[in-house]
């Protein structure tokens, strides 16, 4: 039987995309020759899960110990649901027979220890800005944490998403592994300040506007936005006077301690959850966070919508 050459040509370029797909979503790693001997500092690595709010998402729902780190939070996104897994020392539930190797591939690369691609609703394109020390230095923290024997429940995703090679072409446009360079025009405050809000406290994740296919908009980045969740509004953190225009950095280090605004007011939802975390920062770092987040520049963010309720 004969095909007609345009069919042939449909074909081979059908072939063609196929092989180029497959060579670009393939898993990028850091290479295991990259990880040096070293002693880990593990108070270091106690504040990367701090600033990281390692617990906020993993720790075990309705339990008071956040360092019981067996999962089973639920995210609902416009994506599908994603299932938090467990991330406790456990070695067949949790990370306990992972290699150090293979937690840096997922932090910097968002590769996980089977080679799979991991989903972004875990933020490594805001931790692939972090050192590799601080990276192993959580990973050996998270080792002296108690053991969790509960299974992590697979995502609740649908067609297309649920098929992870094609992350790997969203990988190409938002991850590339490297760490946050040093502003050498800034003083040491301000890049501490900057490492933690854009690498270990990812806040750009939730304070800033997603696009179609949920990477940052860069243009409008702390600009605020809509919750990843559909549960409410997270504001826009810039100085412009969309946003926070009025917070000194005493105000937002103040913030970041008690969770009082400057107009007597608390923080509620998820940002009641950060500042259990940030409350447990030395108060240099929370100064530092302060006066990189003050020093954002102005960025316009769509006010949350209103709501038209009968009086």
């Amino acid at each position: 039987m004969r095909f007609p050459v345009w069919l042939k040509v449909i074909a081979l370029v059908a072939m063609g995309v196929a092989i180029a797909g497959f060579f670009l979503t393939m898993p990028s790693r850091i290479p295991a020759n990259s990880l040096t001997s070293r002693t880990a500092d593990l108070a270091n690595g106690a504040t990367m899960f701090t600033i990281g709010g390692c617990s906020s998402c993993h720790a075990t729902p309705h339990q008071e110990d956040r360092t019981r780190l067996g999962g089973g939070l639920s995210l609902a996104t416009p994506f599908g649901i994603f299932n938090v897994p467990n991330i406790s020392p456990d070695p067949t539930y949790g990370l306990g027979a992972w290699s150090e190797e293979d937690f840096v591939n997922a932090m910097k690369r968002g590769i996980g220890r089977n080679g799979e691609h991991l989903y972004p609703a875990f933020p490594y394109t805001s931790y692939q800005r972090m050192r590799l020390d601080d990276v192993r230095d959580l990973y050996a923290y998270l080792r002296t944490l108690p053991s969790v024997a509960t299974p992590s429940r697979p995502h609740d995703l649908p067609f297309p998403f649920n098929v992870r090679r094609g992350l790997g072409l969203w990988q190409l446009l938002y991850v590339d592994g490297k760490a946050l360079a040093p502003d050498s025009s800034r003083d040491a405050v301000w890049n501490r300040g900057a490492y933690l809000v854009e690498g270990p406290g990812h806040c750009a994740e939730c304070h800033s506007p997603r696009n179609l296919i949920g990477g940052i908009d860069a243009d409008r980045r702390f600009a605020g936005g809509r919750d990843a969740e559909g549960k409410g509004w997270v504001p826009n953190i810039t100085p412009h006077p969309d946003g926070i225009p009025d917070y000194s950095v005493k105000d937002i280090a103040y913030l970041l301690e008690t969770g009082f605004t400057p107009g007597f007011d608390s923080v509620g939802s998820s940002m009641a959850d950060v500042v259990k975390n940030t409350s447990k920062l030395s108060p240099d770092d929370r100064l530092a966070i302060a006066t990189y987040i003050k020093s954002l520049p102005p960025r316009p963010g769509k006010a949350p919508p209103r709501t038209n309720k009968a009086h």
